[in-house]
């Protein structure tokens, strides 16, 4: 599910006047302090629904909140995914070649990309996995996330059923045919160094993916 984008970036509080405010400020209770509230209550009830333990977002645009996550829920654990950038720019054009020509893809990651070597950078007790080694040996790197989690690993992880329209949405999380299938499927074969646009070389360099 893509809930975070939502609620970090655009579900916000917003006072009537200054009655409510003066109210909520006598309580001790911030803006920001009621939207944790509200973000925290729309994910409790997902999990409620879910039946499920624990609770997984994994929106991009999280990268950009990593600071203010830890406010809301103290007890969040950060999972780092990282991908060639030059196949992640490649993937994000391809989601819309029309609307988003090469070059704009690789402006529009590039932000990402920054923001999640920044937020791996700041928080040393994270864990980094790579979705080469994901597509490459599925199992053992959910055996190692799981380990990090505190969670049993369980072989339905990777094979979690084929999807349809129904159940894929444009715009909420990925719909395209990879995750269509309900397996991991192999990765797309790494470009080669000269196939780097120049902005995402730095990137490249610092993941450990260009020579």
């Amino acid at each position: 599910m893509s809930l975070l984008r939502s609620l970090n970036r655009q579900l916000q509080v917003a006072f009537g006047s200054s009655f409510p405010q003066r109210a909520m400020a006598g309580l001790e209770l911030e803006r920001g302090d009621l939207e944790h509230l509200l973000w925290d209550r729309v994910l409790h009830r997902e999990l409620l629904r879910s039946g499920k333990d624990s609770i997984v977002e994994k929106t991009p645009g999280n990268a950009f909140a990593f600071r203010r996550i830890p406010d809301c829920w103290p007890d969040a654990r950060f999972v780092f995914l990282l991908r060639h950038p030059e196949s992640v720019a490649r993937s994000w054009h391809e989601s819309d070649p029309v609307k988003r020509p090469y070059d704009t893809a690789v402006a529009d990651v590039l932000r990402y990309l920054e923001a999640v070597e920044e937020a791996r950078s700041a928080t040393p007790d994270g864990c980094t996995v790579r979705y080469e080694d994901i597509t490459a040996g599925p199992e053992r790197e959910m055996r190692r996330l799981c380990a990090y989690l505190g969670v049993g690993y369980e072989p339905g992880m990777l094979t979690y059923g084929a999807k349809d329209d129904r159940d894929l949405v444009r715009g909420l999380g990925d719909w395209r045919a990879n995750i269509r299938t309900g397996t991991v499927q192999p990765g797309r074969a790494l470009p080669g160094d000269d196939e780097i646009p120049a902005p995402l070389r730095p990137v490249c360099t610092a993941w450990g993916y260009a020579a």
